[in-house]
């Protein structure tokens, strides 16, 4: 058995990346960049998110998301708000046109989940979502850990 083929970075990848690539295929055909994407889908249930936050969230460095909010902002997709308790802070919200835009878009993801989890049985597909949240509560709660002992 190659390296790869039983290592658990790589595993997970792949299966994000044959999960994600036909509904990336379907945003393309929409000219909807995967940044916006995953921007629009993180705000879409109204509660604004600081950039440090939203970019964990959305997979991308801060600098990166920083330029992609700033299209998106003058495209009137987001809003930037002021974080009266620190104003170092930025959150940012989703706006109605946004919410407009992304609503379909969501649709279409829900759909293309639910091809991929019609390989698996109904118990085999909520065993899968609850052991992946489950990893990804007990893998922040660690760094969490270790950034606050300064590791």
């Amino acid at each position: 058995m190659r390296f790869v083929d039983d290592y658990l970075a790589y595993l997970l990848a792949r299966a994000s990346h044959l999960v994600s690539s036909a509904h990336h295929a379907r945003l393309a055909r929409r000219g909807v960049p995967v940044g916006v994407w995953r921007v629009l889908a993180t705000l879409s249930d109204g509660v604004p998110m600081t950039v440090g936050e939203l970019a964990e969230r959305c997979l991308m460095k801060q600098p990166t998301l920083t330029k992609l909010l700033d299209r998106m902002e003058r495209d009137g997709l987001v809003r930037r708000l002021s974080v009266p308790e620190d104003r170092r802070k930025v959150r940012v919200a989703i706006t109605t046109e946004g919410e407009r835009r992304v609503a379909p878009l969501l649709r279409e993801a829900k759909a293309c989940e639910r091809e991929v989890l019609a390989q698996l049985s109904e118990g085999e597909a909520v065993a899968l979502k609850n052991a992946l949240r489950g990893l990804l509560a007990r893998l922040e709660a660690a760094r969490g850990a270790a950034m606050q002992a300064g590791e």
